[in-house]
């Protein structure tokens, strides 16, 4: 385990041949050995720009998620003007009707319909946008739908973990060093609500006090620190006797010095491989509750409705279900390469490896 109760104020360390050393701090020690880990450093990059994406998504060069040009429906993904594709499409269309009819030149209406298109095409700048991803059934930019779901996705992910981190940890440091009839109390009530239905009171609440993306949140976190609370209490029970921790005592540090300062440092490495596991977590618990019709209500998105929209027509309309699907898997995969080399990295035992 690493010892934290150290003498911050020097600067350099004597080893056995009598050589001055300079100190390695936890973080530099951890950041050393992350860097070893190929697919955790690729998860960090990824995860690293997910996040920024959806910072600055409202200066980036890309549609407003909300607007709707109805003439643009159900369009493919291309990298042609969206009047282009329109037209392609209902030639297409068209083409097959003929087909049917066994025709080979479009009929009077038809034609009308096609030089009418391109008439609207050149003179309607409207047309000149482009959908890389496509557009959805009200003419809106999957793309745009895709980043700014993300930032609703994200959001409620990082918050949720942080809230759990903050009631947990807390709760778990508390029960595990005080025990007594303290920890029986805590545990007691985690008990009861490890008991409950948890999806099925996340359901209750969210249809009784309607789709509100803080309602969400909410109901989301309700009982999500209930697992990082036994972690955190167990490995307390474990340190709470080690030999540092009754250094800091006979040197009158109080108990939440004691906490705060030498054991919840030594279980750092679990708690932030819980985080790393519990933000996709969130993330698919919000997209089950979207794909429900209980999440994050119209005209914002998130990944989850996303998918449940995609789902409606994927037979005709794959791309509506397969690109936010995608997106979502690439980033959760990324947060458990990066969860599992965070691991590696934070965890004491593991100094010594390679």
């Amino acid at each position: 385990m690493f010892s934290f109760f150290t003498n911050k104020k020097a600067d350099a360390a004597v080893n056995e041949f009598n050589q001055y050393m300079k100190p390695v701090s936890l973080w530099d020690d951890a950041w050393k050995r992350l860097k070893k880990n190929k697919m955790a450093l690729i998860g960090l990059w990824i995860v690293a720009a997910y996040i920024l994406i959806s910072i600055f998504a409202p200066i980036l060069p890309i549609h407003p998620y909300e607007e709707q040009v109805l003439d643009h429906t159900y369009l493919p993904p291309s990298f042609k003007p969206a009047g282009e594709v329109m037209l392609k499409q209902r030639m297409a269309y068209l083409e097959k009707v003929m087909a049917k009819e066994k025709r080979t030149t479009y009929n009077a209406a038809e034609q009308a319909e096609i030089d009418q298109m391109k008439a609207d095409i050149k003179t309607n700048p409207v047309h000149q946008k482009h959908y890389i991803l496509g557009t959805d059934n009200l003419g809106r930019d999957v793309l745009s739908r895709i980043i700014y779901g993300g930032r609703i996705s994200i959001a409620i992910g990082m918050l949720g973990t942080i809230t759990a981190l903050l009631i947990g940890v807390i709760m778990g440091a508390i029960a595990g060093y005080a025990g007594g009839w303290l920890d029986n109390l805590i545990m007691r009530f985690v008990d009861i609500m490890y008991g409950l239905p948890y999806m099925l009171i996340v359901i209750i609440m969210m249809a009784i006090l309607g789709r509100n993306i803080f309602i969400l949140f909410i109901a989301i976190a309700l009982v999500s620190w209930l697992t990082i609370a036994r972690v955190v209490r167990g490995q307390i029970i474990s340190l709470k006797n080690s030999e540092f921790v009754e250094a800091a005592k006979s040197m009158g540090a109080s108990p939440w010095r004691i906490i705060w300062k030498h054991l919840l440092p030594n279980c750092l490495g679990i708690i932030i491989v819980y985080s790393s596991l519990s933000l996709p977590s969130f993330i698919m618990n919000e997209s089950f509750l979207s794909f429900l019709g209980l999440g994050v209500s119209a005209p914002l998105a998130s990944w989850g409705s996303l998918v449940s929209e995609g789902v409606k027509g994927m037979e005709l309309y794959p791309w509506l279900l397969i690109v936010p699907a995608l997106v979502m898997t690439v980033f959760l995969f990324a947060m458990n390469f990066l969860g599992d080399g965070l691991r590696d990295s934070f965890d004491p035992q593991s100094k010594n490896r390679t």
